[in-house]
This record gives structure tokens, sequence and C-alpha cells, in this order.
């Protein structure tokens, strides 16, 4: 199979797993681009959910959930992204590594879809002093939900990502759905966990 090296942030990239394992059709390699196209943009308008990743500088690592209605996460343009922060546990792992280490991964979902649509960039805090017009977009919110801030990111890649991984779980399969609400697999949470 012919090489095919994928432009990470401007570089060239390259790696072991890609010698070891083989590389990327041109198609696939293709599709990270610097901007949202068109089809990435509607994609997160749909959205109601993704999982923010971030990373300190020491490279300890934290993974957040982030969800609302649809189109929670705003699209301001090709290249950049608005995510309001609802006030939650208040431990805000995710905010202390971007002090250090100002980069997210983002992985988008529209429940009983099968692809994904993934972004990475760099990021900084919007105090909630600088908000102005952010609704709160939620449902069923709570007495302790409100907007506090937000992130604005700054699209390095975008591109959507292939349906194996939710086929392969069945994640949006309706039967272990529904089994799975009937008799929960785990016992309640325990406070404290």
């Amino acid at each position: 199979m012919q090489k095919v090296l994928i432009i990470q942030s401007g570089f060239l990239m390259q790696n072991k797993y890609q010698e070891k394992f083989g590389y990327p059709v041109p198609r696939t390699a293709g599709k990270v681009k610097p901007q949202m196209a068109s089809w990435i943009q509607d994609f997160i308008r749909h959205s109601p959910f993704c999982v923010l990743a971030t990373s300190n500088s020491d490279g300890n690592c934290d993974a957040s959930p982030k969800g609302g209605m649809p189109g929670f996460v705003k699209i301001l343009n090709d290249r950049q992204l608005f995510i309001p922060d609802v006030a939650g546990n208040k431990l805000f792992h995710g905010y202390g590594n971007i002090e250090s280490n100002p980069k997210v991964g983002l992985v988008f979902f529209i429940p009983g879809h099968n692809q994904t649509v993934r972004v990475n960039g760099g990021v900084r805090v919007i105090d909630g002093a600088e908000l102005q017009n952010v609704k709160l977009e939620v449902h069923d919110p709570d007495e302790k939900a409100q907007v506090l801030q937000g992130l604005l990111v700054d699209v390095e890649e975008s591109y959507s990502h292939c349906p194996r991984a939710l086929k392969f779980s069945k994640l949006w399969d309706v039967g272990e759905i529904s089994k799975n609400i009937a008799k929960p697999p785990l016992p309640p949470k325990e406070p404290g966990i």
C-alpha cells in the first residue's frame, strides 16, 4: 500500500504504528482539515453531547462530558467554536489543565447516529463577565444550572470519525438501552464515588 502522510497542525505526521500496521488510504488521510466543513458544522449544530479532553503540561489527562440541547456548542465560523460551561461538580480538572496547556480534543455525538465528529485545537477561557447573550440551553435544568464561563476553541483539526466503535459497542441499540433501563447493570452509585 502507498504511504500516506497525514498533515497534522502543519506538520507531516508519521509514526511507528503506521509503519507496523499500515497507512491510511488517501481519502481518509485527506479528511483531516484545519477548518470545519459544512457537514461538520451541521453535525455539531445537531449534537447534544460531546466529550472534552485536556491534559496539563505534565501530561495528566482529563475527559469531561458536556451536554445540552442540540446546538448548545456554538459555531462562530469555520474555525471557531464556543462551549458554554454550565455549573457542575466544581472540580474544574479540564480548566486547570487548560491553564498550563491550552489545547483540547473534542468528540461530538448524536444519539442514534453512528458517525462522530472530532475537533482539536487551541482554547482559551472566556470569563462569565465577558459573556453576552449566552443562554442556558439544557433539558431539565436544576437549581444549580447556570452558565459560569465558556471556552473559545480555535480549530486546528476537524474530521468525521468512522462508525465502527459505535457499531461494535451497539451503543445506540434500543434493545440494549431498554434492557439497561429496566434492569440496571449496576447498583445505585454510593455517595462520594
